[in-house]
């Protein structure tokens, strides 16, 4: 139950980080756009505020009581106060012109053209309802030319006036807004500057460089005076932004996904390991009661005789001296055993120490050999000893050499042999020699042999081949002799393994590495045996 809990625990947890993810993501893109969007406002506004600074200066000029000297008064001032001005005209109800100032030098062609225009179309167009002496602006295109005109109605001694200014779009566009907006800055610092345009109705730049849209680019109307066009703002870094915003969002996927598949992975493992812990505690309590097993019987056997020997009823000599084969022979099986247990439970502790020393491979192979000759006698086994002449030294522990021999030779005397007649199916063969700079031992007998599944598992601690239970269901083994055989290999620089022998039987081999020297003179005894 507890990997679908934690697998459940972590999809709550990977869609509410993915979601708060995106939401605060949401939130950077919202805060950005924002400060550009009150950028871009603050930016149109700068230009309404000044065109509405110039129109409160045409408006003290333009006093209905004093309409004569109207150029007098604005003309010497108005390059500097009202810079986009390009000329005031005064009407009254009636709609004629009381008073007309240019800033045209020479003769004003477009004079007449322009009154013509404001009287016969631009009226129309201009909000003259009340409230009085309210400024109002008109921006729209008349004959495929643009048009700003700021105007206002005015009451003197009982009489309405109307006070038009016409600004020139030509000089906004080419004087005032490179002013306003050729040193932009975005959020008011110098490091992160800001792009600005300006587009008309129709998106056609009438100032400024091409603004890639995107989602932190803004675009505002000005709120009074070029209603009809649009200030778009867009941060200098606006693409890197986006990368940055698209990178970092890969970046916590990615982060969120590698966090949910190593917490995934973690639960595997503790729950493969627990099973695994639960499967060696199974291997484990069948080793003590196979190892019981394995106690008892020769302990059974020599009290049996041991009681018959004290009571004096053995009939004759030959008796007595089999008897005594019997009991000695027990107790060698087991103190073999013992042995077995002792060395292995060092090695589950990591205390395999092992004496190591200059040896001769063949020589303890011959006596671990020997220690079964009368075990493989009786059991009517021939066991064969093939060890190459002249083998070099090499750094060994010889009573754990030994061991590991002793438990394969005793491996395939429980499971490669079969009672009866001696035959060469009914054989161990036990070879030592040197190959590729190794000794090489190999235990070959001619049982049912190892499956392939179990070629490797077999060499773990508490595991018993399938092939040599269903064999032999009556021999009860400690699944600890391979084991042990694995162990003292690795522990000399060697390894253990097991393969098949034809044409049927296993063939069980382990390896010590030879130092350079030493494989140097096996090679040169090997060429003067061939030479003799």
């Amino acid at each position: 139950m507890l990997l679908p809990a934690v697998l459940v625990a972590v999809g709550v947890l990977a869609y509410f980080t993915f979601r708060t993810t995106f939401q605060i993501e949401r939130l950077r893109q919202q805060s950005v756009l924002e400060a550009t969007l009150g950028l871009a406002n603050e930016k149109a506004d700068r230009l309404d505020k000044q065109i509405v600074e110039q129109d409160n200066v045409v408006v003290a000029v333009s006093d209905p009581a004093k309409l004569e000297g109207l150029n007098e008064r604005w003309l010497p001032t108005a390059r500097r106060e009202t810079p986009s001005v390009r000329a005031i005209v005064v009407l009254d109800g009636n709609r004629t012109v009381l008073a007309f100032a240019s800033r045209a030098s020479g003769a004003w062609s477009d004079e007449e053209a322009f009154r013509r225009l404001l009287v016969e179309r631009m009226l129309r167009d201009m909000n003259l309802q009340e409230p009085v002496e309210e400024l109002r602006h008109l921006h729209k295109e008349y004959g495929g030319e643009g048009y700003l005109v700021s105007y206002w109605q005015r009451t003197f001694e009982g009489r309405r006036y109307l006070v038009v200014a016409w600004h020139d779009i030509g000089r906004i566009v080419k004087e005032t807004l490179p002013t306003l907006y050729s040193e932009a800055t975005f959020l008011g610092t110098a490091s992160s500057q800001s792009r600005v345009n300006v587009v008309d109705e129709e998106g056609r730049i009438i100032f400024g460089p091409p603004l890639r849209s995107g989602e932190f680019t803004v675009g505002v109307r000005f709120p009074t005076t070029l209603y009809n066009w649009r200030l778009q703002v867009s941060p200098t870094a606006s693409e890197d932004l986006s990368t940055r915003v698209q990178s970092r969002r890969t970046l916590e996927l990615v982060m969120l996904v590698l966090s949910s598949l190593v917490i995934v992975a973690g639960v595997a493992t503790i729950l493969l390991a627990a099973e695994k812990e639960r499967r060696i505690s199974a291997l484990k309590s069948e080793f003590v009661a196979n190892v019981s097993h394995e106690l008892k019987t020769p302990l059974a056997l020599v009290r049996m005789f041991a009681e018959m020997l004290q009571s004096g009823r053995v009939p004759s000599d030959e008796k007595r001296q089999e008897y005594l084969e019997i009991i000695v022979r027990e107790s060698e099986r087991l103190s073999n055993l013992i042995e077995n247990v002792l060395d292995f439970a060092k090695v589950e502790r990591g205390r395999g120490a092992y004496e190591f020393a200059e040896g001769d491979v063949g020589e303890v192979v011959a006596r671990a050999v020997n220690v079964y000759r009368y075990r493989a006698e009786r059991e009517g086994v021939e066991l064969h000893v093939d060890v190459a002449r002249a083998m070099p030294l090499a750094r060994i522990d010889e009573s754990a050499i030994q061991l590991a021999v002793i438990n394969l030779v005793d491996n395939a005397l429980k499971y490669g042999a079969t009672s009866g007649g001696k035959s060469e199916q009914n054989a161990i063969s036990v070879r030592a020699a040197v190959e590729d700079g190794a000794v090489t031992v190999r235990v070959i007998d001619h049982g049912p042999g190892v499956p392939p599944e179990d070629r490797h598992r077999i060499f773990e601690r508490f595991e018993r081949g399938s092939g040599g239970a269903e064999a032999r269901p009556q021999v009860r083994g400690s699944g600890i002799g391979l084991a042990l055989v694995k162990n003292i290999a690795e522990s000399h620089g060697g390894r253990a393994w097991v393969e098949p022998s034809k044409p049927r039987g296993a063939c069980f081999v382990f390896t010590i590495p030879l130092r350079p020297s030493a494989v140097r003179q096996a090679v040169a005894t090997g060429r003067d045996e061939q030479a003799q």
